[in-house]
């Protein structure tokens, strides 16, 4: 299994090309960890990239106090939120509420592009 399992804290970081003068970060997904989860920016919003090969799990959690964007890159995934299933393939984005419990399995080989942003 790989490392979807890990904590929003133990995320490794990605190489980051960051312009303060203009505050714009910029990153490449093809230069990030391919496995797992690899975190995309410092900061908030919290944002990260997520690959799961065809047939990994990511149990069902909870992100209380943040609004979820996944965006599917690439591959298929079904996903249940709140109890609500549905088959994601590559292109497809979703939004929901983290208070929500979530969960996923690739049917495929999967790569997701999630933001995590704190609710207000």
């Amino acid at each position: 299994m790989t490392d979807s399992n890990l904590t929003e804290d133990q995320i490794p970081d990605g190489e980051r090309d960051a312009d303060d003068t203009q505050g714009i970060d910029h990153v490449s997904l093809e230069d990030l960890e391919r496995t797992g989860r690899t975190r995309v920016f410092e900061g908030e919003p919290r944002t990260v990239r997520l690959a799961l090969p065809a047939g990994e799990t990511v149990p069902a959690h909870t992100h209380p106090g943040r609004d979820i964007v996944l965006h599917l890159v690439e591959g298929a995934v079904d996903v249940t939120v709140g109890g609500t299933a549905r088959s994601l393939s590559g292109g497809d984005v979703i939004r929901f509420d983290g208070r929500h419990e979530v969960s996923l399995t690739a049917t495929d080989d999967s790569e997701a592009l999630l933001v995590l942003a704190p609710q207000f």
